[in-house]
């Protein structure tokens, strides 16, 4: 970053960063109807870190190098106790993705929002070497699909994880049914995790051919998005530890296993399609960067034009 505090622009200098022939890489997200959970636990500390993440770990899905951020934080009156969290939290999430925080607007709109309530928007840009792009091209059949673990719901399906705690006849100031430690709302708010740094570390290490980052549409609608024409994936759903969270909306709110594979992360928070051949070693440095690595399924010849990922033993997960 090359500009001061004060101007109307950020400026960033990309030679200086190191790259040779670089591609910008650019994302935007929001964190949906988490915000109103966080609103109603008056917890705002973390929210900012999910912001992060759903755009940052979306360029690393395309081998970039997430190099800035900027946010949007718009309210009808600013709360300044929260408002200090919230940016706290982007602050955070920055740090974890290896970004600078360069800029940002605050916007006070009186009656556009409900007292206490706040939206929050990021834009991220990154680069990545032109040679380095993963765009899928190279998986191939037989190639090895490793499971990096979430840790939660992350930052999607939050419409229906309210309807669970409706229907649970809990607040958020209760104590979380499967984590006796936490309210439920501090559970549920655990933020999304960054996986940026582990997965940039594994793709100059080698063997990566494609990443999908499980958002909204889980692991069946996600996986898909990565996959030539010709391919499809089979997962094993007794490969992986699935959070404790997960059993808890399936028990509460009677969900089927197809909906929480198309809804939730399941515990597998980026999908990583691999070199046979380097499975070990990959697995080896996801670890020494604190990720859990499952081996989760494999890349086979697809039943149709259409790319799609099947689920073998989709029920043990929920089963007691």
């Amino acid at each position: 970053m090359t500009s001061g505090l004060g101007g109307f622009g950020a400026l960033f200098d990309l030679k200086a960063a190191g790259y040779k022939d670089p591609i910008l890489v650019s994302g935007t997200d929001g964190v949906g109807t988490k915000l109103m959970i966080a609103a109603a636990a008056n917890t705002h500390d973390t929210i900012g870190i999910d912001l992060v993440a759903m755009c940052a770990n979306d360029l690393i899905v395309q081998g970039a190098e997430p190099l800035l951020f900027l946010d949007y934080f718009a309210t009808g009156e600013l709360d300044v106790e929260a408002g200090k969290d919230i940016i706290k939290g982007i602050a955070a999430g920055c740090r974890l993705a290896g970004c600078a925080l360069i800029g940002g607007e605050t916007a006070e709109m009186p009656g556009m929002y409900a007292p206490g309530d706040y939206d929050l928007a990021g834009f991220c840009v990154g680069a990545v070497e032109r040679e380095h792009i993963l765009t899928g091209e190279h998986v191939k059949e037989g190639d090895v699909v490793l499971g990096l673990a979430s840790d939660g719901l992350h930052s999607n399906g939050f419409s229906l994880v309210r309807s669970v705690v409706e229907a649970s006849g809990l607040n958020y100031q209760s104590v979380a049914p499967f984590s006796s430690s936490q309210t439920l709302g501090k559970a549920l708010l655990t933020p999304t995790r960054l996986y940026v740094k582990s997965c940039l570390a594994a793709i100059r290490h080698g063997g990566v051919h494609a990443l999908a980052h499980i958002t909204g549409g889980g692991l069946t609608e996600n996986i898909p998005r990565i996959l030539p024409l010709g391919l499809d994936v089979q997962l094993d759903a007794a490969t992986w530890a699935v959070p404790d969270v997960f059993n808890w909306m399936v028990d509460v709110g009677r969900m089927p296993a197809d909906e929480m594979y198309r809804t939730f992360n399941c515990g597998i928070g980026m999908a990583c399609i691999v070199n046979p051949e380097q499975v070990e070693h990959l697995r080896d440095l996801f670890e020494d960067h604190g990720e859990r690595v499952f081996e989760i399924g494999q890349v086979v010849a697809g039943a149709s034009d259409t790319p799609s990922v099947t689920i073998s033993n989709p029920n043990t997960p929920w089963q007691s």
